[in-house]
């Protein structure tokens, strides 16, 4: 069951790439629990609950604020019903043109094969500076 967890994650990378949200969105179930990082941006309405709580409060502003996002989570760690990304977000902000390069962590809980919780771990203090929101 957990090498499916695996999988299932890896696939939601997978569409979340090539943009394929409705595919994004069938690896949730309905009432997925979406945290982000304390002190992201995006962490200003969290718990998002639902999957267009998420599409609306975090990917639709992400795609505001940046040019060229991308999460690039190159470790899965297989935990069970969690599993654990590794990684980094890049992208250009559209605010001051820096450039975002930052590590970043998510943890992703499921169960009965659809993602149930998500907790994002991420360098705040380096996306605040590449925003310029932080000195």
């Amino acid at each position: 069951m957990t090498s499916t967890n695996v999988e299932i994650v890896r696939t939601i990378y997978g569409a979340f790439e090539t943009g394929d949200m409705a595919g994004f969105s069938d690896a949730l179930a309905p009432d997925i629990v979406w945290n982000e990082a304390e002190n992201y941006p995006y962490a200003d309405h969290n718990p998002y609950v639902g999957a267009q709580a998420i599409m609306e409060g975090v990917f639709a502003r992400t795609a505001q604020d940046f040019d060229g996002f991308a999460v690039s989570m190159t470790d899965l760690i297989d935990g069970g019903d969690r599993v654990v990304a590794l990684g980094r977000y890049t992208g250009t902000s559209r605010t001051t043109g820096a450039p975002l390069d930052v590590q970043a962590a998510h943890v992703w809980t499921l169960a009965d094969g659809k993602v149930v919780r998500f907790q994002q771990h991420i360098d705040t203090l380096g996306t605040a500076r590449t925003m310029g929101r932080a000195g």
